[in-house]
């Protein structure tokens, strides 16, 4: 399934993917210019989240049965995010039944699993229906991840089934996996790039200097912006996931001078490596310049910085997650120009974290959109 998700999905049609994302990113760009004046604060938060799941799904499912659903799947997957980013007894004391009882934690898990599950089987079952013969033509170029899936599933090429179960597996894993971590990478993007001008400066004028005349943001735009990918690998490191990795041990073994017992559970700082001076100067420093002419990267080669992991199990949606914040954050960096509500200092900007799955943002971010017109 891993390798399905990787090849299937993510790799090829990179040019299809990326204006399939354009087109959800123009929408959202007109809708600001339709909705918002130079002077009313917008929740830059709010909207990153509905423009990263928006993406998302239609990338991957097309869309959903209706809206209805749509709105009762986005907050069901709000509240397990929830669940399972906060502290639960159980945490401490995983093989005591009696405290996942009291704590109800695994009542509330079995119940939003039954409302999400209703969902994802209407999604299945809408593709399934518009692949019966005369509905729809057996066009390939424009299957979205449950097509890919269905086809294996017919194809029986894999030597096991791909039932309905492990679609919805899928499903769930790239909404919880990918929407919070995307958007929560553009949100502390736009707030680093905020509260450093000279930073926000450099970034628009390399996005400008490329895009003017295009008037769109395309695959060979993004190739050449140069500084705003060092700003987003620099907000990798600030503010990904805190733990990555989380692995068993097969055997009883001693890494750095500790011994790790048989069936022990690790999991790796991630957080913590990002920010360690032994490796990074001024580690708490916003500097995207710390990486011109650096060999290190986040695709796993470089253990200083791993956001996504590692190895054999490193995030498969690497590659689709990278090119949704370089493609939303160079529409946002090309389209307008941003200033602080109320006169605010950008040294006085909150930049609190807040305990999740992800690195999030404990406040919202206010901001005052203003138009750019070339």
């Amino acid at each position: 399934m891993r390798k399905i998700f990787a090849q299937e999905l993510l790799l090829p049609r990179r040019q299809e993917r990326v204006d399939s994302m354009r087109l959800v990113m123009e929408e959202e760009v007109r809708q600001l210019h339709r909705t918002k004046s130079t002077t009313a604060p917008l929740n830059l938060s709010r909207m990153l989240v509905s423009l990263s799941t928006a993406i998302t799904y239609r990338t991957a499912f097309g869309k959903f049965p209706s809206q209805q659903d749509q709105g009762a799947f986005l907050a069901a997957l709000q509240q397990i995010l929830v669940v399972l980013g906060g502290f639960s007894p159980c945490d401490v004391f995983p093989s005591s039944k009696l405290l996942r009882v009291v704590s109800g934690t695994q009542a509330k898990l079995k119940k939003l699993h039954r409302e999400t599950d209703v969902i994802m089987e209407a999604i299945i079952n809408d593709h399934k229906a518009k692949r019966l013969p005369g509905n729809c033509c057996d066009d390939r170029r424009n299957q979205d991840l449950v097509d890919v899936l269905l086809n294996f599933s017919q194809d029986h090429a894999l030597g096991f089934p791909i039932t309905n179960t492990e679609i919805k597996a899928v499903i769930l894993d790239i909404f919880l996996a990918g929407s919070e971590t995307t958007s929560g990478t553009l949100n502390w993007a736009m707030s680093e790039l905020m509260r450093n001008p000279r930073a926000m400066k450099k970034a628009q004028i390399e996005v400008r200097t490329l895009s003017d005349g295009k008037g769109i943001i395309d695959q060979a735009t993004l190739d050449e912006l140069q500084y705003m990918k060092l700003v987003v690998k620099e907000t990798l490191r600030l503010h990904h996931p805190p733990l990555a990795g989380p692995r068993e041990a097969r055997e009883t073994m001693v890494i750095g001078g500790y011994q790790i017992p048989a069936k022990s559970r690790v999991v790796i700082n991630s957080w913590a490596l990002g920010r360690d001076p032994r490796y990074w100067t001024e580690p708490d420093k916003f500097y995207p310049e710390r990486f011109l002419d650096s060999p290190i990267d986040y695709k796993g080669s470089n253990f200083e910085l791993i956001p996504f992991g590692a190895g054999r199990r490193i995030c498969p949606g690497l590659q689709f997650g990278v090119t949704l914040v370089n493609l939303a954050l160079a529409n946002l960096l090309y389209h307008f120009d941003w200033k602080l509500p109320d006169d605010m200092k950008p040294r006085d900007m909150d930049m609190t974290e807040e305990f999740s799955l992800a690195s999030k943002k404990k406040n919202n971010l206010f901001v005052v959109p203003v138009p750019y017109y070339p």
